[in-house]
């Protein structure tokens, strides 16, 4: 059975269920899975001036907080982040600074990794976004798996290096395909580590 991390920030909530949608297409092939969210940064008051944001942070008051032995059990690691400037948010990427420790004793190394995103607009960073994640996962020497065009949603989202959202902040995204393209890709990670690490 493969041991499946999906380590995600969101904001608002679309990020957390891409990553729930992953997570299901993971167990369908038999994976374990645990879905982090990592520790947020920014400032109560910033929170407290966005309804959906606060709401978003109420509803995940409990749900596990990513930590460097996730990513040390896990066989495969699934990213989500909103992109910033076509980078990841700074909370998943102070998370992922703080794993130098681990890649020095070469514990990412040999493991599958694969990442989603959102942005508010359709060219607003996506694929630079999820580029950027890869920049981490070839200095871990990981297997990068995206679903590219190999499954119908992707035709939809449009997005080979991974499920991308188009948030529109009226609680309508993510839709149908983009969900799809989410439990793909959480069901593609769970075969090739299942392949790899047998």
């Amino acid at each position: 059975m493969s041991k499946i991390a999906i380590v995600y920030y969101s904001q608002t909530g679309t990020n957390h269920a891409m990553a729930l949608a992953a997570a299901a297409g993971a167990e369908a092939e038999g994976a374990e899975v645990r879905v982090l969210i990592v520790p947020e940064l920014a400032p109560a008051a910033a929170i407290e001036r966005n309804e959906g944001w606060q709401k978003f942070r109420e509803t995940v008051a409990d749900a596990p907080v990513a930590t460097l032995d996730d990513l040390e059990w896990a066989d495969a690691v699934i990213f989500g982040t909103p992109t910033r400037f076509g980078n990841p948010a700074s909370q998943l990427s102070s998370f992922l600074d703080t794993a130098g420790g681990l890649w020095a004793r070469g514990v990412l190394a040999g493991k599958v990794y694969a990442a989603f995103t959102s942005a508010a607009t359709l060219h607003g960073g996506h694929e630079a976004t999820l580029l950027s994640l890869s920049h981490y996962f070839y200095h871990f020497g990981g297997v990068i798996v995206t679903v590219g065009y190999n499954d119908a949603s992707v035709n939809e989202t449009g997005n080979p290096y991974g499920p991308s959202v188009q948030q529109t902040g009226d609680g309508t995204r993510p839709h149908a395909a983009e969900l799809a393209h989410a439990r793909a890709l959480g069901a593609l990670v769970a075969t090739t580590t299942q392949k790899l690490h047998g």
